[in-house]
């Protein structure tokens, strides 16, 4: 049977075929279909209705049930949509692991309208809350990436003015669990942050991440070496950098890279966001050959996007991670202790 990942190839292949309206929705069909919750030929065997499936309609529609009915053949997707899971792939391997995957207890990395989220903190609280977590860590952008409303030392106080009081309500309400005040540090080519150390101090958490000179071909491991080695950096955001059919992601000697942030002690991001998964497999796999600590981000933006810690838990996995070695499965102060340390 046609599996998502073969339904997403054919849309984008067509998309490519024609221009304009029709070309782009044929491609907002083909990333959704990364996202359905179970594969679309099982639905169809069963007499299910594609048009409940999100973003499958008009033409994207009827393509879809022509190929199930009479399957094509399938060419192996361009080398910057690889290995990737589509969300019916990541729920099959959570399923395997269910005992394990009931042992998660937050997700590090997420944002919300501080930054470039559409949430508030109360909304992604009351969302984490809903999936039984014991703590969140909001992670919005820093001054330094303008382009997603990156914060200030100045917002960045006042934030933590708000997690406070958000905090303290819970408490009062007997609800267990702490919001942890951290950011995604926007990072330079030299592995300086954006924000002065003395804002940095006072966070929970610090998430380090790049996000300008990612199309490069030049080898990027002296970079990765700094940015591990700022001392305010605690967690290496989306390392990789790579995206869904737009970048490859930069390289780096990447033994070298981790077995320094395994030698400072530092974790290094399972970004669990569609588009990103990041590390991809071959990665994740040496960073647990030398020893890393982990940590797994959503990177939602919004309250329903708390669903793609979905694709973190599947890699790590897959990968055969040691979840002693997985912060997300440490309890709150288990963390900040840990990052104390750092």
């Amino acid at each position: 049977m046609l599996s998502n990942r073969d339904i997403s190839e054919l849309l984008i292949q067509e998309s490519h075929a024609t221009t304009g309206k029709r070309s782009d929705a044929l491609m907002e069909a083909a990333k959704s279909a990364y996202l359905w919750p179970e594969e679309v030929a099982s639905a169809w065997a069963q007499g299910q209705s594609l048009a409940e499936f999100h973003n499958l309609k008009g033409s994207a529609l009827r393509l879809v049930e022509g190929w199930l009915d009479a399957p094509p053949q399938i060419t192996a997707p361009a080398k910057v949509r690889q290995d990737f899971m589509t969300m019916a792939e990541a729920k099959a391997v959570l399923h395997k692991h269910r005992r394990r995957s009931a042992g998660l207890k937050g997700d590090l990395q997420m944002h919300t309208k501080w930054s470039d989220g559409s949430g508030t903190i109360l909304e992604m609280t009351a969302a984490a809350v809903e999936r039984g977590y014991e703590y969140i860590a909001l992670t919005d952008h820093t001054a330094g990436l303008t382009i997603a409303n990156g914060m200030d030392e100045r917002q960045v106080e006042a934030q933590g003015a708000e997690i406070d009081r958000v905090n303290e309500a819970l408490q009062k309400n007997g609800v267990r669990f702490t919001v942890l005040h951290a950011v995604e540090l926007n990072l330079s080519e030299s592995g300086a942050g954006d924000l002065r150390p003395g804002a940095l101090k006072k966070l929970d958490l610090v998430l380090g991440s790049f996000h300008s000179g990612l199309n490069t071909k030049r080898d990027q491991t002296s970079r990765y070496l700094a940015a591990l080695r700022n001392p305010h950096v605690h967690i290496l955001g989306h390392p990789q950098t790579r995206r869904w059919n737009k970048r490859l992601g930069l390289e780096a000697d990447w033994p070298r890279v981790f077995a320094e942030a395994a030698r400072l002690g530092k974790a290094i991001e399972v970004d669990g966001y569609a588009e990103r998964q990041d590390l991809r497999q071959s990665l994740l796999k040496i960073a647990k050959a030398e020893g890393c600590f982990i940590s797994l981000g959503s990177d939602a933006h919004r309250a329903e996007q708390l669903d793609y810690i979905t694709f973190s838990l599947a890699s790590i996995f897959t990968a055969g991670i040691p979840l002693a070695r997985v912060l997300n499965f440490w309890d709150a102060r288990q963390v900040l202790k840990w990052a104390g340390e750092r």
